[in-house]
């Protein structure tokens, strides 16, 4: 992760990007928020100072529109807020200043290190970082503190042994998100479902809740 120490500054950012930054990556960017205020807790510090979660696209079709309706539903219908979300296309300064990015698919990694070749290690499919926590050994992480240095640190060393548990496999076709733009309620509640399992599992690593 190349220069990515000289960087990481709290709060410990996570970008999330798919095609046009309606459908997907505002549903992971919204609900990341929500899950991990719900870790924190109401008698818990402020979650805004621990966690940033942004979204972009790799397009600009949408840049300005509010998140897709259905999409904006889910949230709301999970306990996050879709309010105030305005889409945006992807640039260069976005993979800069974030110590995480989870993409909706494979190609979309690809567009991400093509644009930023030192982001190839903090940059990953959202499944596929998914299923890679499952061999991270927890113990071996800094502990849990719940401050904006502790959550940094923590964050980094997943990151880090996320990849490293990567050892340089690409991602597979099961590790893509379906883009549900365009498909009814009942096709996002799943594409939902599949995007809030992976950062159930995120939150739970970062804050041990």
């Amino acid at each position: 992760m190349s220069g990515l120490t000289e960087r990481a500054v709290p709060p410990f950012s996570v970008l999330h990007v798919c095609m046009g930054n309606i459908c997907r990556s505002p549903m992971a960017e919204r609900l990341l928020v929500a899950r991990f205020a719900d870790a924190v807790g109401h008698d818990g510090p402020d979650p805004a100072g621990l966690l940033l979660s942004h979204s972009a696209g790799t397009g600009g079709w949408h840049s300005g529109e509010h998140m897709n309706p259905p999409a904006a539903r889910q949230v709301a219908e999970r306990g996050g807020d879709p309010t105030g979300f305005t889409a945006r296309q992807l640039h260069g300064e976005h993979i800069d200043t974030s110590e995480l990015i989870l993409t909706a698919t494979g190609e979309q990694c690809s567009y991400v290190t093509a644009l930023r070749p030192d982001a190839a290690g903090r940059t990953f499919a959202l499944r596929e970082f998914a299923r890679l926590l499952t061999d991270v050994d927890a113990a071996a992480l800094p502990s849990v503190d719940l401050t904006p240095d502790g959550v940094l640190a923590r964050g980094v060393a997943l990151v880090e042994a996320a990849d490293k548990v990567r050892d340089g496999r690409p991602t597979g076709p099961d590790d893509d998100l379906d883009d549900p733009w365009g498909l009814g309620d009942r096709f996002f509640a799943r594409i939902a479902d599949d995007i809030e399992a992976p950062l159930r599992r995120l939150v739970r690593l970062l804050t041990g809740r």
